[in-house]
Parts: structure tokens; C-alpha cells; sequence
């Protein structure tokens, strides 16, 4: 089943896929100009998840955000509940921060996120899909604005159950949280042209120190991991969809010495950009 929502005026759309065998995203390939931030809920038995080339067990009862630049694919798709929205439909900057398309969820952590449900916590969500199903059939003049009440619902029950489940470090109070939140959607932002730590720590008002004692709270990375994954991260998509050269990709990610930045993803990965691309290509 596939249900959507879209607003003729803003352009907002919210789309709702329910065990589909067809499901998935190829950001690179087909799916560039669909600007759509995602919840995908694995409601059947544990099954894989590829996301940006890369294979990870996606678990039974358990939900999985996924950004809008993210290609992915199911093992089982016929297995997922997802809802996809833009920006448009749903986007609060300035107030409710932890449930906003800039909130914890999709910005909270710079690593993958399976949120584990319980039985209580699937038959909320049970529920609030039937709710979904039920307001995208009622197409009156409030349509949009139930819809986005109960999205944020929907981000809110998710939301608490990844900061019980990925936040331990009681130190790690909520101004600090924010301080790595805003960190990781400034990396997102300026990746291609700031590379250094330092950057990042004058824009957030901390010194590269501060910074890297709060994401040592978290979750032990440093910040310069964080930028360094983010880069290489780009550099596979561009190797893997694209035909862009090394030398190109090296300049749309602000390396203007091609054999530096070659050297500098082999030391990450273990293999040169051109021995990377020859990996994905099918045998």
C-alpha cells in the first residue's frame, strides 16, 4: 500500500509505504530531486538493510532513520512500514529542536541508528499507523495540518527511544547534546570546504578540546572522525553512482591536490579511489 499527501501550494508531501515489495531509494540513481527524510520500520523478522553501499542487520521491531541523500535497499521490503517527507510538509527550525528535521533524530548521531521497540512501543506505533491510513483518506481542508500533528507524533515516540537507547552518559546534559547536534548538521553543511576541527569550534563558540571532550561523552569519536566519515562517505557515493574521475571528486570536496586526497582515502578504506570503484562495479 502506498498513500501520500502533497500540498499544492508548499509543495510539502508526506508519503506512507506499507509492506511494498518494490521499496527503496536510489538517491544517485533515480531519486535525486525527491528531497525525502525517512522512517522506515522493520515490523517483520530481522533482514538486511544496504545503505550507501554498505550491508547492516536491520533488526526485527525496530526502526531506522535514514537521511535524504541516503540510498538504500531491503532485503525484505514487503517486510517495512516507512513514511517519507520533505522539509516542506515538516520542518521546524527555530522551535521544538528535538523533533524537528534538524532534531536528534536524523542529526543526533553521525552514525547509523536502530531504535528497538518493545511491545508496548509496537502497538502504539500499530496504532498510529492505523490513525495515518485513516487521516489520508479524510481530504478536507485540515487534512495537512492533522497529518504533520500526527508525524510529530510519530518523531516524538521515536525520538525518546533513541536517546534511552543511545544516550548512557548522564554528563552529557542537554546543552551539550545540542552543542554535537548542531556540530553534525554544520559538518553536513560545509563538508565539501571544512575539513578542520577548528572550523567547526569558532562557529559553535567551543575550542576544538571542548568539542572533542563532549563527543567523547557520546560515543568516542572525535570530531575530526566525524568530518573525516562524512567526506569519505561522499567520496564512495561519487565513486560508486557516478563517472566523476578522483581528480574531480577531489575538487568537489575541496582538495585542489588530487594525489592528496587519493592518498588520504586509501589511508581510510585500505584502497586507492580507482581500486574502490573497480569493487562495486558487477561481476
Amino acid at each position: 500500500m502506498k498513500l501520500q499527501y502533497i500540498d499544492p501550494f508548499s509543495g510539502g508531501e508526506l508519503h506512507l509505504v506499507v509492506h511494498e515489495s518494490s521499496f527503496d531509494r536510489l538517491f544517485f540513481y533515480r531519486d535525486r530531486s525527491d528531497k525525502f527524510l525517512t522512517i522506515a520500520w522493520n515490523n517483520g523478522q530481522d533482514q538486511t538493510v544496504t545503505i550507501d553501499g554498505i550491508a547492516s542487520t536491520f533488526p526485527s521491531q525496530s526502526v531506522l532513520p535514514l537521511m535524504v541523500n541516503q540510498s538504500f535497499t531491503f532485503e525484505k521490503p514487503d517486510q517495512i512500514v516507512a513514511w517519507q517527507y520533505n522539509r516542506n510538509f515538516y520542518c521546524i527550525l527555530d522551535h521544538d529542536k528535538e523533533v524537528s528535521c534538524v532534531g536528534f533524530l536524523f542529526y543526533g548521531s553521525a552514525d547509523t541508528m536502530f531504535i528497538l521497540l518493545d511491545e508496548e512501543q509496537q502497538r502504539k506505533l500499530n496504532l498510529l499507523l492505523q490513525v495515518f491510513i485513516d487521516e489520508f483518506a479524510d481530504q478536507d481542508v485540515i487534512q495537512r495540518d492533522m497529518l504533520q500533528m500526527i508525524l510529530k507524533r510519530l518523531i516524538i515516540i521515536v525520538t525518546r527511544l533513541a536517546k534511552k537507547q543511545y544516550l548512557h552518559n548522564e554528563v552529557l546534559t542537554h546543552d551539550k547534546l545540542d552543542i554535537l547536534r548542531k556540530f553534525n548538521i554544520m559538518v553536513e553543511h560545509n563538508y565539501r570546504k571544512e575539513h578542520t576541527v577548528q572550523f567547526y569550534a569558532d562557529q559553535l563558540n567551543k575550542s576544538p578540546k571542548t568539542l572533542a571532550n563532549y563527543f567523547a561523552m557520546y560515543n568516542n569519536k572525535s570530531p575530526l572522525t566525524v568530518i573525516q566519515e562524512r567526506i569519505i562517505l561522499e567520496s564512495k557515493r561519487l565513486l560508486r553512482y557516478t563517472d566523476k574521475s578522483a581528480k574531480e571528486i577531489a575538487y568537489d570536496l575541496g582538495y585542489e591536490d588530487a594525489a592528496y586526497f587519493s592518498n588520504f582515502f586509501k589511508k581510510q578504506t585500505g584502497l586507492s579511489p580507482g581500486d574502490f570503484r573497480k569493487s562495486t562495479l558487477p561481476t
